[in-house]
This record gives C-alpha cells, structure tokens and sequence, in this order.
C-alpha cells in the first residue's frame, strides 16, 4: 500500500513557476514508477509527466515538454514537479499517482495503483 500526499499548488502569473510535492508513505516507494496527472475543470484528467523508480528515465507529455521538469527523491520518499513558464492553461487540480510497471507510463498512464488527493494550480493575471 502507498499513500500519496501532493502539496505546493497555488496561484501564479503567467510565465512564473511553481513546484510540486509528492510525499509517499510506505518503505516500497523506489519500487515505483511515478507520474503526475492533471484534470483541468470541465476536460478528461490528462498524463503531464513520469519517472521511472530510479529516476533514470523521463517522460513528459508534449504540451509541457521544456517547460516542466519530473525528478524524485528516493531517501525522501518524495517526488517533484518544477514548472516553468506557466501558462492559463496550465489551470487545473494535479495529481501524482504510482505504478510497479513503467510501460504504463509510457503508454499514457492508464492503470495506475494509488492516487493522491490533487494539488489545486492557478495561472492567472
């Protein structure tokens, strides 16, 4: 079993930056593949980023590629989410999710096992 706890959501201009937390209970968490996850108000919840469980492979959807950046501490059980270069569309509650398999993420992350809560982001002026 793993818990997932997303923090550091807020409100932020266009074109500022924020980063996302994702603290994980459980002594298995680098036997994981993570990703993160978002669902914009009134759309589908959408695939941003994944890593891999020694943090040696990435994965980013296009519409945040060069913008945002997946990394993850194993010794802290945590992984992180940097955005950059925000935009409106970027709006949307976030969500880390984990999975044993990295082909999931890599297929657009349909069948993850444990879901966090979401962190609520906001680009606006």
């Amino acid at each position: 079993q793993v818990q997932l706890v997303e923090s550091g959501g807020g409100l932020v201009q266009p074109g500022g930056s924020l980063r996302l937390s994702c603290a994980a209970s459980g002594r298995t968490f680098s036997s994981y593949a993570m990703g993160w996850f978002r669902q914009a108000p009134g759309k589908e919840r959408e695939f941003v980023a994944g890593i891999s469980w020694s943090g040696g492979s990435t994965y980013y959807a296009d519409s945040v590629k060069g913008r945002f950046t997946i990394s993850r501490d194993n010794a802290k059980n945590t992984v992180y989410l940097q955005m950059n270069s925000l935009k409106p569309e970027d709006t949307a509650v976030y969500y880390c999710a984990a999975v044993r398999r990295w082909n999931t993420i890599v297929t657009g992350g349909n069948g993850m096992d444990y879901w966090g809560k979401g962190t609520l982001v906001t680009v606006s002026s």
